[in-house]
């Protein structure tokens, strides 16, 4: 499950797409996130999402996030009606705190709290279709030539936690192929189990750095200018999906500044449809934000689209 987590090429559409494309998309998605506040807003935007990771085969690395975030939420909505005392509508009387004041709890400080959890759902959710769509390698290649050793650096950085986490598997499964079970016995027997486990990691760790420096020496790596080699070709696809998400975001400008995604909580809960254009908005916008998800369908059901794009 701790591997789900990491970026694994599975032959998918969304994966295919040129790394600056995807990196537009997610800025976009997020930039969105932040600035709309009406809930209607957030929640086409997460139910996108929802989306997306399925095209994306991520749904069990996306559960760890939903754990995480629903976590979150309930905290962030038991916690922000009890500090936060500026909405009119009083749907609880509690006791008197001494130096903190009578506890009430205001029906817009509960909305509040939900939609602020929705909002940390929907910047969860875009983090994980990050790490499922988006090679880390092909990323930082695009600032290979302006940055060279701080790609580097940041490559290394990157690749640490999920080969250890593989790493980590492969010799709990070499130990138990051996007749070593590192869960039998008490507290006492447990703890050497893992200390031989993590023991047997750390060196491991350290021939693969010994392994990257060899690699680097033999490439002559600082001897002088590095040569860049790129290999992400930008297609028609790419051309797509990235005015579709220039379109949404000026889209969505526009409606935010006629107010169609701003919305009010205090001291009173604004309407959540004020009028057509409301929805119309919101309508323009996913579509624009859709089309990574109909190219996708087009590129697995037809050879001929899948040949153009």
């Amino acid at each position: 499950m701790f591997t789900e987590l990491f970026y694994r090429d599975k032959g998918l559409f969304l994966q295919s797409l040129h790394p600056a494309t995807v990196l537009v998309y997610l800025t976009v998605l997020l930039i969105l996130a932040l600035v709309f506040a009406n809930p209607l807003y957030l929640l086409a935007l997460f139910l996108l999402l929802a989306l997306l990771i399925r095209e994306a085969d991520g749904v069990r690395a996306w559960e760890g996030f939903l754990r995480a975030g629903v976590f979150l939420m309930l905290v962030i909505m038991t916690v922000n009606p009890l500090v936060i005392r500026a909405g009119k509508t009083i749907i609880w009387h509690g006791p008197q705190v001494p130096y903190w004041g009578r506890l009430d709890v205001s029906l817009e400080a509960l909305y509040f709290g939900a939609v602020a959890g929705l909002r940390l759902l929907v910047m969860l959710s875009i983090f994980c279709l990050y790490n499922l769509v988006l090679n880390p390698d092909r990323l930082l290649n695009l600032f290979s030539g302006i940055a060279g050793r701080s790609v580097l650096l940041i490559t290394l950085a990157t690749r640490l936690l999920p080969a250890m986490a593989q790493n980590l598997q492969r010799t709990a499964a070499v130990l138990r192929l051996r007749g070593v079970d590192i869960e039998a016995g008490g507290l006492r027997q447990k703890v050497k189990g893992y200390a031989c486990l993590y023991n047997i990691l750390l060196l491991s760790s350290l021939e693969d750095a010994l392994a990257v420096a060899e690699s680097m020496q033999a490439r002559a790596f600082g001897s002088g200018r590095r040569s860049v080699y790129r290999r992400n070709t930008f297609r028609p696809r790419d051309t797509l999906c990235t005015g579709g998400s220039l379109l949404a975001l000026l889209a969505a400008c526009w409606g935010w500044r006629s107010g169609y995604g701003r919305f009010t909580f205090y001291p009173e809960a604004d309407y959540l449809i004020k009028d057509g254009a409301t929805l119309g908005v919101l309508g323009v916008v996913l579509l624009y934000l859709s089309v990574p998800l109909i190219l996708s369908a087009g590129w697995k059901r037809c050879r001929f689209l899948r040949s153009k794009i």
